[in-house]
């Protein structure tokens, strides 16, 4: 391929990655946007692989973007399905606590849930617990009837679809390989040519650390990798489970705990965990990348977090290699499984970024430098405040004075496609 010029180039054909393209070609009709990916296909890894719920909001910290973006972009997502007849099920899910000593984090999601302005939320006891799952265990629950599912890759086809329509680019199989500057902006190199931009978005999910380091950004942070395991009800026991059943999540971590989830093409998953990946783009146990565990294991942040939470992650990997221990985590919310009741199913990994004090990231995370916003934390509910992340970057990048620069040079110019 021969060089390739545009005014904004999209590092990663992600969800976000896309969504962003998404916002950028509707409100800045006059740009010339490409959006670049390495594998064949878009939505390859984090996007391609989640388990498809349509997220409430009601988990994040009141004031937080996370907590901004989930519930307003979760109607917004229901919205877009509606719109493009992709399948969606407003099936709802409860969380219940199972012990006494989760009761105060229970009320505490409660009171985020209606901090956040999440409708409809119900705190039920054990009878009512019975009443919506009859299966499921429980001493006192809450009620989530916005939560839904879908399915985030065909999601993810549908914006790319739009994208094109709207004038811009998506590059699949185009990795890039290398960042360098030049007096118009920025040239990336990738396997399938060079392009030249004017301002870049890095939206390269697992890869976005090595990204950055790659256009001489120093975040002050890692992208470490999290793989979440499933496994599946057998086809005999899918009727136990009418919605979404979650635990109580442990408060110190981002993740949700194992869980049940019905699935928008059928069948219910059941998991996952939360097992360090000796590979970014790892989907199982034996998955390993030199580099890859070389960039967490180098970190120090890396080991501050270990020496805190050791025990809770050898707990993971024991989950991970030992079914029954699987077992005894989902028999909590529904006591009536057996080892015989569930069979492996897929797995995803979750770019996770760390600081280097040793903290998980909580929050969606930005950071620009040199005409490139690198776009560093943004795990569940990516997918489902997809649109609102992508109309928070472009919003951000439009109050970018090097951005208002590019813009007002495409005005004076004859607008045209991208060019070759």
């Amino acid at each position: 391929m021969n060089d390739k010029h545009c005014d904004i180039a999209i590092i990663g054909a992600g969800i976000v990655g896309l969504a962003v393209g998404l916002q950028l070609t509707r409100r800045n009709p006059d740009l010339k946007v490409v959006i670049l990916d390495k594998e064949n296909e878009v939505a390859s890894h984090q996007t391609g692989h989640n388990s498809g719920v349509i997220h409430s909001g009601l988990y994040y910290k009141p004031g937080s973007l996370k907590a901004r973006l989930c519930v307003e972009g979760g109607a917004a997502m229901i919205r877009f399905c509606e719109e493009h007849a992709i399948p969606y099920d407003v099936c709802g899910k409860i969380i219940v606590a199972t012990e006494e000593r989760e009761i105060p984090n229970l009320n505490e999601l409660l009171r985020r849930g209606r901090a956040n302005g999440v409708s409809g939320l119900r705190e039920l006891n054990a009878e009512q617990i019975h009443e919506i799952e009859p299966n499921a265990a429980g001493l006192r629950g809450i009620h989530v009837p916005t939560t839904a599912i879908t399915d985030f890759k065909i999601v993810s086809g549908k914006y790319a679809e739009l994208i094109k329509k709207d004038g811009g680019e998506v590059l699949t199989g185009s990795g890039v390989t290398r960042i360098v500057r030049d007096a118009d902006g920025i040239v990336l190199q990738t396997t399938s040519g060079a392009i030249h931009a004017r301002f870049a978005v890095n939206c390269a999910g697992l890869q976005s650390d090595l990204i950055a380091k790659m256009a001489g950004a120093n975040l002050g942070l890692r992208i470490v990798p999290f793989r979440g395991e499933y496994f599946e009800l057998v086809p005999a026991k899918q009727h136990l489970i009418k919605g979404l059943i979650y635990p109580v999540a442990d408060p110190r971590f981002p993740f949700l705990g194992v869980h049940f989830t019905k699935r928008i093409h059928g069948g219910v998953e059941a998991g996952p965990n939360a097992v360090l990946s000796l590979k970014r783009e790892g989907y199982t146990r034996t998955s390993f990348d030199f580099s890859d565990t070389l960039s967490t294991a180098s970190f120090g942040g890396f080991w501050k977090m270990a020496s805190r939470h050791w025990k809770s992650g050898m707990g993971e990997v024991y989950r991970s290699w030992n079914k029954q221990a699987f077992t005894r985590a989902l028999q909590k919310l529904l006591p009536s499984l057996t080892d015989q009741d569930i069979q492996p199913a897929g797995s995803g990994v979750r770019a996770q970024a760390l600081d280097s004090r040793g903290n998980l990231l909580d929050d969606f995370h930005f950071v620009y430098q040199d005409r490139i916003l690198h776009v560093c934390n943004v795990p569940s509910p990516a997918a489902t405040a997809s649109l609102l992340i992508g109309r928070e970057i472009v919003t951000m990048l439009e109050s970018n004075a090097d951005f208002k620069k590019i813009q007002v040079a495409v005005k004076q110019e004859i607008p045209s496609a991208c060019i070759n």
